[in-house]
C-alpha cells in the first residue's frame, strides 16, 4: 500500500508532538512550521542576523530523526544547549548549526535539507514563510479599570504568555511571502495536519500568509485539526469549540474533515461536535495522552489514532 503524502502544520512541542507520531505512519512527511518566534536562542539570532528563526524548525527536524543511534546521536547535539556566562548561554547547537548552513548555502530550504540529511530525518522541514514574522494580538482584559477594552500585544513570546482573553491575531507583515516549497506541499498532499500546539502563535499563523491559506483552503488533501490535550496560557478559558470557531472566524473559506480530540479535553460533545461540523467536520475522540504525565502526547497513541484518521 502506497503511504499517503502527509503535511503537518504548527510550530513548537505541538508541531514535535503531531510529527512524533506521523513518522510511525509515513515518510512522505513534511512539516510547514511557523517562523514568528521573537524569544530566547531563535529571536537573539534573528535580531543580530536578520535570518528566519531556527528554533522551532530545529524542534521539527529533531522530531524527525531515524529512531538508531545515528539519529538519536545526532538528535541530542541538536537540541543541546550551551550554560555559560557568556555570549552562547542557552543558544542551542541546532541553530548555530542551521544559520551557519543557511549563510554558506544562501538557501533557506537547501539549508533545512542538509540537516535533515545528517539526521537521517523521516521526512521534510520548511518555513511557513520566507521572512521573519512578527505576531500581534488583539487581547482583552488586561485592564482592570476597563475588562472590554482591546489592547494589542506584540511578539509571539507575549502573546503566548498573555493573561488576557485573545480575540484576534495578525501577522506583520500583512501579507508575507509564503515558502513556494510548503505551498506545494500543501497543494500536493493527501493529508493536512493542522495543529496541536498555541492556537493563536503556532496553529493560526499558517492561515494568515495569504498563499498557504489559499493552498490549505483550495488543496483535494483532506484536513485533520486535532485539539490540545491542556490550555495554553494565550487559549485560557477557551473551549474546544471556541478554538474550532476562531479557526474559522480568521480563516472563513477553512473546511476540514476530522477534527481530533482526547477524551479528557470534550466537557461539551454535543458543542464540540457542533462546532466541528461549522467547520465541515466530523469529530473523532481518541485517547492520545502519556499515562500520568498531563498534557503530553504519546506519539504511539496518538500515531493510532491518526491511523485510524487517515484512512
Amino acid at each position: 500500500m502506497t503511504r499517503p503524502a502527509v503535511v503537518a502544520l504548527g510550530g513548537g512541542h505541538g508541531l514535535a508532538a503531531s510529527l512524533g507520531a506521523l513518522r510511525h505512519i509515513t515518510d512522505r512527511l513534511s512539516a510547514v512550521v511557523t517562523v514568528a518566534d521573537d524569544g530566547g536562542s531563535s529571536g537573539r539570532l534573528r535580531r543580530e542576523l536578520g535570518v528566519l528563526p531556527p528554533g522551532d524548525l530545529r524542534m521539527a527536524l529533531a522530531a524527525l530523526c531515524e529512531d538508531g543511534e545515528w539519529g538519536s546521536t545526532w538528535r541530542d547535539v541538536l537540541q543541546h544547549r550551551f550554560a555559560s556566562q557568556g555570549e552562547l548561554h542557552h543558544h542551542s547547537v541546532g541553530n548555530l548549526l542551521i544559520v551557519a548552513l543557511w549563510e554558506l548555502l544562501g538557501d533557506t530550504v537547501g539549508g533545512l535539507d542538509w540537516v535533515g540529511r545528517l539526521l537521517g530525518a523521516r521526512g521534510r522541514v520548511l518555513p511557513m514563510s520566507s521572512v521573519p514574522l512578527t505576531i500581534e494580538a488583539s487581547v482583552v482584559g488586561l485592564d482592570p479599570a476597563d475588562p472590554q477594552a482591546a489592547r494589542t500585544v506584540r511578539g509571539q513570546s507575549q502573546v503566548a504568555v498573555t493573561p488576557g482573553r485573545v480575540t484576534a491575531v495578525r501577522l506583520v507583515p500583512q501579507a508575507p511571502p509564503a515558502c513556494a516549497e510548503a505551498v506545494e506541499a500543501v497543494r500536493s498532499a493527501d493529508w493536512v495536519v493542522l495543529g496541536p500546539g498555541s492556537w493563536f502563535t503556532s496553529v493560526m499563523p499558517h492561515l494568515l500568509v495569504p498563499e498557504l491559506a489559499d493552498a490549505i483552503c483550495e488543496t483535494s488533501a483532506k484536513r485533520v485539526i486535532t485539539l490540545n490535550l491542556i490550555d495554553e496560557e494565550e487559549t485560557g478559558g477557551f473551549s474546544g469549540a471556541d478554538l474550532l470557531d476562531a479557526l474559522r472566524e480568521h480563516a472563513p473559506a477553512l473546511r476540514a474533515d476530522v477534527v481530533l480530540a482526547d477524551p479528557t479535553v470534550v466537557a461539551d460533545r454535543r458543542q464540540l461536535e457542533e462546532a466541528a461540523r461549522r467547520l465541515g467536520a466530523a469529530l473523532a475522540v481518541f485517547s492520545v495522552g502519556q499515562t500520568g504525565r498531563t498534557g503530553v502526547h504519546d506519539p504511539l497513541r496518538l500515531a493510532a489514532a491518526y491511523r485510524d484518521v487517515l484512512r
